[in-house]
């Protein structure tokens, strides 16, 4: 049983489009990955926010009702 002839440019042409699929998936791991760290930046931010504000409104009850 004979081979079908191939195409050096068809081959080519497949290790590039294999090539492109394998750093896509690379580079949306990386994307997922920053996504992460950010959210976890911005929720650290934002807490640590929401205790100033704590921190600062206690600080304010104290000084109104003389606790």
């Amino acid at each position: 049983m004979e081979e079908a002839p191939v195409e050096p440019s068809t081959v080519e042409l497949r290790y590039r489009y294999h090539r492109a699929q394998r750093q896509a998936r690379v580079r949306q791991r990386q994307e997922n990955r920053l996504a992460r760290y950010r959210f976890y930046v911005a929720m650290a931010v934002l807490l640590a926010i929401a205790i100033a504000f704590v921190i600062g409104a206690w600080h304010e009850i104290q000084h109104l009702f003389g606790l």
